[in-house]
């Protein structure tokens, strides 16, 4: 039975993988998952690209959401997949089709099979989670589907290897801008060169270390790097603007805000921060109940999410919440994306553990 699931599993995996779902595209594959998810799960939501599913509700029962986005970032000349050597790969195969072929495998099983489990679940499919956390589809679905509020636990089915991990970075972007006075490069003195102040104003911003802060047992690295520069207006001119834009992942024990007077601070003053996008970080979760289920039916690692998921869009409405995918994190978004087969199994065979107890 339990290749029998592989292989079905790596299959359905191919299958998503080969209907392209690049962001805002993802209607197809929605369409195609909605085929897949027969009654008697009860469609709780059913509007464009949104899927949300479940079976009828138990008294009493801890509800569980099984999340996943449908799109993936650009091609790289990687789709249609294949399968080799004990992998599929393709666009999205590990972010995240390899989640959602677990999501609709689980939803077929409790629909199809009608397993006694000690837990109720939920399968949210949605789309536009690869493109500015300003253009998420979560905040218009939460306030469409009151259901998902009633969720004790939401598994987010990013790719971890198959880690439990709970929480996730905040990420901040941000332009600071350097303004000085254009002049004949021949007579540089009379103007002020704003590559220059940039070079000394993002001194401090350069220095600044990673910094490990430990919440729960769990190391998170905060990370503020520089990632793009420009300025110059020819090469007889001296420029009288230039700018750099900077990446801020700081840890869950920063408020978006406290992350804006962190890099402002640095700043002091030698250049113009302009906030491009601050997306809160995800609260750590790593001791609730529910949690410690899902960890100990692997046994599963625990770890911090070094980056930014929807995890902390729903630890914002209240609810506990952690990243675990079959999906392999360092094949996500590479041009030879791929995800094991067997990472499949072993993650539908302990959500399948996990809900029956």
């Amino acid at each position: 039975m339990a290749g029998a699931d592989q292989e079905r599993l790596a299959a359905r995996t191919l299958e998503l993988v080969d209907i392209p779902s690049e962001s805002r595209r993802e209607g197809a594959l929605a369409e195609h998952v909605r085929g897949l998810l027969p009654a008697p799960l009860e469609r709780r939501h059913d509007v464009g690209a949104a899927l949300l599913v479940a079976p009828p509700r138990r008294p009493s029962r801890p509800l569980v959401l099984f999340a996943g986005h449908l799109d993936t970032v650009p091609a790289q000349a990687n789709i249609p997949g294949r399968r080799a050597d004990g992998a599929v790969y393709g666009l999205g195969a590990s972010d995240m089709k390899a989640g959602l072929a677990v999501m609709v495998e689980l939803a077929r099983w409790i629909a199809l099979d009608d397993p006694e489990l000690e837990l109720d679940a939920a399968f949210l499919f949605f789309p536009r989670e690869e493109l500015p956390a300003e253009e998420s589809a979560l905040p218009e679905l939460f306030a469409a589907a009151p259901f998902i509020q009633e969720s004790d636990l939401v598994v987010m089915m990013e790719p971890t290897d198959n880690t439990v991990q709970p929480g996730c970075l905040g990420n901040m972007n941000a332009r600071i801008h350097f303004h000085g006075e254009s002049a004949h490069s021949a007579r540089p003195w009379q103007g002020v060169n704003a590559i220059e102040l940039a070079l000394e104003g993002l001194g401090p911003v350069a220095a600044v270390e990673p910094l490990p802060v430990e919440i729960q047992g769990l190391t998170y690295t905060e990370v503020l790097s520089i990632t793009g520069i420009d300025g110059g207006i020819a090469s007889n001119v001296i420029p009288d603007h230039a700018s750099a834009l900077v990446n801020f992942r700081y840890a869950p024990t920063r408020s978006p805000e406290e992350a804006e007077a962190r890099l402002r601070s640095l700043v002091d003053g030698r250049g113009e921060v302009e906030v491009l996008s601050n997306s809160p970080s995800g609260r750590v979760a790593a001791e609730a109940p529910l949690v410690h289920r899902l960890r100990d039916v692997g046994p599963f690692g625990v770890e911090p999410k070094q980056a930014w998921t929807p995890v902390a869009e729903f630890s914002a409405r209240g609810l506990d919440a952690v990243n675990f995918g079959p999906g392999a994190t360092r094949f996500a978004h590479r041009r030879d994306e791929q995800v094991p087969e067997e990472n499949l199994a072993v993650s539908y065979h302990a959500l399948q553990r996990f809900l029956a107890g």
